[in-house]
């Protein structure tokens, strides 16, 4: 989700793999046979996957391997700020869970610090009046919701808990060594057919079954699918839930930037980062040797390298341009189906137009961030007065009579006209256009991970839920996948009853 993964943000193919997660041949028969770690491995992406990926591989392959990161635009990915005033704010996945395990560990190795975090009322906007709202008194809010949505916000709450604690068991998995080829084993190791099922099933239909009232859907469900995924509530179920628990209070953020994350995983793993464009990938067999050669281009000019692992930490969707071309596959590979869904962000300087939201007077305004219903002629999902990702101690939010920064999140870059709408007046307006997360939609299937033996593709997680854990738990996968792969360790892979398993092991 752009606000918790964009975090990442970060999401016609492969006739052989168009049943997700089926691997093409042994993928142990072409390791190494004398036992020989290997010597380089390339991981194309320096987005949080890609940063995470680096780092993993490191921890489990020891010092003596060669990581070559391609990156063709910034370090970061879908984590990057924007400057307005000599501030930065963050254009792209700009929170985190408290539950996000793999991100607070990174946080603290790297010695980051957490971001202040500065209050502020957040309410739900119709197109024509402001339907809900938060207020200063926690117990009023309670009421309030009661009120009009009866159960429906207990129950929601304990549904996302639930999924949770169950998604929670990854750690501990990963803890021990496990691992897992395919999205689907990973989703059932945690949640059984469950979990799977909720990939494949709107998210309506699932609330709707529990009891969750129609109107609860439409005004408080659909608001933040909105903001989060840019899209409505017939997403896949567990997308919803990945989204729902990403709109808790208990979030953070790093100071000075998420980006900072990657930036320093990439130094912890003594990575080399190539500012390059990955244009093609080929396999190159030597005997009983399997290895890729990846041909790339850059400001220096084209150049080819050969490597025993590669990681592909991003997009292979045509919507998404990656530019990367399968050569030489038997049967071919090419682009994953699906499509990622655009989404702009725009950061604007200015004095918001707070008699939109019924509010003349912009003294009496009293939100910080407005979401939106799923509202014929409404051209924006979100608007939020933002920080800065530097805050000092004596940091305030700006008032709304005051020229404050601004997000904006909508389907489409906004014209004058709407910009006018929604801003009295303003001096700067900085549009970022993001292929920001999967087009979710139940026909298409979880893509794999395993591509070809010791080739993997990690953003299939992202067509299961797109956040920055999400793409930090498939990081520390696949490079436990890889190393157990490379070891013949098949007895890490896709076990079955692994709490059992981990409780007998203790």
């Amino acid at each position: 989700m752009l606000q918790a993964s964009m975090d990442g943000c970060q999401f016609a193919l492969i006739a052989v793999l168009l049943t997700a997660g089926s691997v093409v041949g042994n993928p142990e028969t072409l390791a190494h046979e004398d036992g020989a770690p290997p010597s380089r491995i390339a991981v194309v992406g320096a987005g949080i996957g890609g940063s995470a990926t680096a780092h993993f591989l490191r921890q489990h392959f020891g010092p003596e391997v060669q990581v070559d990161v391609f990156e063709k635009g910034e370090v970061g990915g879908r984590l990057a700020t924007v400057t307005v005033n000599n501030n930065e704010y963050e254009s792209g996945g700009s929170i985190i869970h408290s539950l996000n395990l793999h991100m607070q560990e990174f946080v603290k190795q790297l010695g980051l610090k957490y971001r202040r975090n500065v209050a502020g009322k957040t309410a739900v906007f119709n197109g024509e009046e402001v339907i809900l709202e938060e207020t200063d008194w926690y117990l009023l809010d309670l009421f309030r919701l009661w009120w009009r949505y009866g159960i429906s916000f207990i129950r929601l709450q304990m549904w996302v808990e639930e999924i949770m604690e169950k998604f929670m068991r990854i750690y501990k998995y990963q803890a021990h060594g496990y691992t897992f080829s395919s999205v689907e084993e990973l989703l059932d190791s945690l949640g059984g057919s469950g979990f799977i099922n909720m990939t494949r099933r709107p998210l309506s239909d699932s609330l709707l079954e529990l009891g969750v009232s129609q109107r609860f859907i439409d005004e408080v469900i659909a608001p933040i699918m909105r903001v989060n995924y840019g899209q409505n509530v017939s997403i896949p179920a567990f997308v919803g839930a990945v989204s729902l628990a990403g709109a808790q209070n208990n979030l953070w953020a790093v100071e000075g930037g998420n980006k900072h994350v990657c930036l320093g995983l990439l130094k912890m793993a003594n990575a080399n980062v190539l500012k390059a464009q990955v244009t093609s990938i080929s396999p190159v067999r030597s005997g009983d040797m399997l290895q890729y050669q990846l041909s790339y281009s850059s400001e220096s000019g084209a150049g080819s390298e050969l490597y025993d692992i590669v990681v592909l930490a991003t997009p292979l969707q045509a919507s998404v341009g990656s530019g990367l071309q399968f050569q030489d596959f038997a049967p071919p590979l090419d682009e994953l189906p699906g499509s990622y869904h655009g989404t702009v962000a725009t950061i604007v300087h200015g004095y918001l137009n707070t008699s939109l939201f019924g509010f003349p007077d912009p003294r009496l305004f009293p939100y910080a961030s407005v979401l939106t219903t799923e509202t014929d002629g409404l051209f924006f999902n979100s608007v939020a007065s933002v920080c800065p990702v530097n805050i000092s101690a004596g940091f305030r939010r700006k008032q709304p009579q005051e020229a404050g920064v601004y997000k904006v999140f909508s389907p489409q870059t906004l014209d004058k006209s709407q910009l006018k709408t929604l801003f009295r007046s303003y001096y700067s307006a900085q549009v970022t256009e993001w292929q920001a997360y999967p087009h979710y939609g139940s026909s298409q299937g979880l893509p794999p991970i395993e591509l070809h033996p010791n080739l993997y593709y990690l953003n299939g997680i992202e067509w299961a839920g797109s956040a920055m854990e999400m793409s930090s738990v498939a990081a520390k996968n696949i490079a436990l996948l890889a190393y157990h792969r490379w070891n013949k360790q098949s007895d890490m892979v896709d076990q079955k009853d692994l709490m059992h398993r981990i409780k007998t092991e203790l």
